[in-house]
């Protein structure tokens, strides 16, 4: 039991690896907006999505393997925060990117501007916290995703089902457990990267609306 525990714990952190998870937001809204609004046209749909996997995953992802490959980083997880700072700078300079794409580049909705320049600014957050105290970024990642849900609920004028918020919230328990589980965190760690996570991309927005 405790080695299936594991072994799931492990398949959750690289499935909601934190480089993932703008991605799949991006899928996420491309479709829930289809539902809700209207059909995005296809060209943008693909540009945006192909666009945020590039700047958020690729490019960073490829600056991490060349750090293993290096020696200067032991694994892809970077379990040692000592190791953590320098792809977290890569990390940040492609989220940079990613806000300019969204914003400047395909001319995306206000909200996602702002939740782009959230999660760089909770980026830039996690790697000058992480020099004196490892913060989750998986969870910050995961309360980034639920504040971003949070804004386009906002943005469209519709009301979050409970459902919908039951649903994210446990998966975000999960990933709790999961982190805790593998040792990686204390619950102090991810539950300060997963409300981080959320103030980055929801509060902001919210605070543009209201104060409008």
């Amino acid at each position: 039991m405790n080695r299936l525990a594991d072994i799931l714990s492990r398949a959750m952190s690289v499935l909601l690896y934190p480089l993932f998870i703008p991605t799949y937001g991006m899928i996420l809204f491309c479709c829930a907006y289809a539902v809700h609004v209207s059909p995005l046209p296809l060209v943008w749909s693909l540009v945006t999505i192909i666009g945020t996997f590039f700047l958020t995953c690729l490019l960073p992802m490829s600056a991490i393997w060349w750090m293993i490959r290096r020696g200067q980083v032991a694994d892809i997880q970077i379990a040692n925060a000592q190791e953590r700072t320098m792809p977290y700078i890569y990390t940040l300079a492609g989220f940079a990117f990613w806000a300019y794409f969204l914003i400047q580049v395909v001319k995306a909705p206000v909200f996602l501007g702002f939740i782009a320049v959230g999660a760089t600014v909770a980026i830039g957050l996690i790697a000058l916290i992480n020099r004196a105290w490892k913060i989750s970024a998986h969870l910050t990642g995961m309360g980034g995703l639920f504040g971003g849900l949070m804004s386009y609920c906002l943005a469209i004028c519709a009301t979050p089902t409970w459902g919908t918020i039951l649903g994210w919230s446990f998966l975000s328990l999960l990933l709790m457990y999961a982190r805790l589980r593998l040792d990686a965190h204390t619950p102090a760690q991810v539950c300060a990267g997963w409300l981080m996570g959320i103030s980055c991309t929801f509060i902001p927005y919210c605070i543009a609306v209201y104060a409008l």
